[in-house]
């Protein structure tokens, strides 16, 4: 059987879930497991993070998943609903909304009754910069204001276009765009930190909030690692080797023969491709590790396989590679692909086995 496996650590997730409280000891947790627990896959996350107080999704199929799995904490749709019969289905599961544009405050306001007969809270999302979704000041005042005279129970949230940015201009302008609602619209409970606020401003924790990527053990920050910020990674992605190869000066290696050796070398070809979500572009020289050193990927990456340098190292048919994980990080693995750690993990196949 091909060995590419994505084996989870669920006493490091649970290790990152208690690094959030630790950061934001008075306000409420919304893990996010959207996009199959950023590929970790939710049915193995959810365990690990039981002791959440909520959870967030992206769409309402990705929240009847947690239902059916028999989790019963709150859980908010992200982007809301898409069309009005699903809030029908929302309100029979307890699932709670945001609200971003007036078609869905029509829908809401349809199942006004059953949905405040729930203690369902309306999550209204503020366009503060980011020209994405939500309502702008000064409407979002107005849509709140009315929401709380009707008897929704409502919470005031916003995203970060730049929180992993320092100095930003647009982080000011949001955070007082968003200080600004709360005063106007108060008393009303607020959510907008991620995963980075979470640790840039801790002031803003407020009543919610949202870590998504810090949970999984990677960095929301292009210049903190994970140990930087105290976190473990939760996905260790491997490939054992299936072939010992030695090349001579001048041979090349792989599609294009893109590599070729300066000097006599040994190299082993892994299990692993681009049919796996391995990134197959890679400007930058990328790295596995084998028993915890780091070696060099050679040529290109094809569907199945890669080649690796294995000139002087213990390495025989059968031994285990690691792609990423605890020693080779998956955001450098990420920052060799001019990409970032989320979409490595989100863009996993089905193909590697989960344990």
């Amino acid at each position: 059987m091909r060995q590419a496996t994505v084996y989870i650590d669920r006493e490091a997730l649970q290790y990152n879930l208690n690094r959030v409280k630790q950061l934001a000891p008075t306000a409420q947790i919304v893990s996010m497991v959207k996009a199959n627990a950023y590929g970790h896959g939710v049915k193995d996350c959810l365990t690990a993070l039981s002791g959440t107080d909520a959870f967030g999704v992206a769409c309402l199929e990705e929240a009847l998943e947690i239902r059916e799995l028999g989790y019963q904490q709150p859980i908010t749709l992200i982007e809301g609903i898409f069309s009005e019969d699903e809030m029908q289905v929302v309100v029979e599961n307890n699932i709670e909304c945001v609200v971003h544009h007036q078609q869905q405050l029509d829908w809401l306001r349809t199942y006004k009754n059953a949905y405040i007969g729930k203690n369902l809270k309306v999550w209204v999302k503020l366009n503060s910069g980011m020209n994405r979704l939500g309502f702008k000041v000064p409407e979002i005042i107005a849509v709140i204001n009315s929401l709380k005279a009707e008897g929704f129970t409502c919470v005031l949230a916003m995203h970060f276009a730049n929180a992993d940015a320092e100095n930003h201009p647009l982080n000011e302008q949001q955070k007082n765009q968003f200080l600004q609602v709360k005063q106007a619209c108060a008393p009303v409970m607020a959510s907008c930190c991620n995963s980075a606020a979470i640790y840039k401003w801790p002031e803003l924790n407020f009543d919610f909030v949202r870590p998504g990527i810090m949970l999984y053990g990677a960095s929301p920050f292009a210049d903190k690692s994970v140990h930087d910020l105290d976190l473990k990674p939760v996905m260790t992605f491997t490939a054992e080797i299936i072939a010992l190869n030695h090349i001579q000066a001048g041979e090349s290696v792989g599609y294009g023969s893109t590599f070729s050796a300066e000097k006599e070398m040994d190299l082993a070809i892994v299990s692993i491709g681009y049919g796996d979500g391995y990134p197959r572009a890679f400007p930058k020289q990328n790295y596995v590790a084998i028993n915890g050193q780091q070696t060099r990927v050679i040529g290109r990456v094809a569907m199945d396989m890669i080649a690796i340098d294995v000139t002087g190292l213990d390495a025989k048919i059968g031994t285990e590679v690691e792609l990423w994980g605890k020693n080779r990080l998956v955001d450098d693995v990420a920052e060799a692909n001019g990409t970032i750690g989320y979409e490595l993990l989100c863009r996993l196949s089905a193909r590697p086995r989960r344990k």
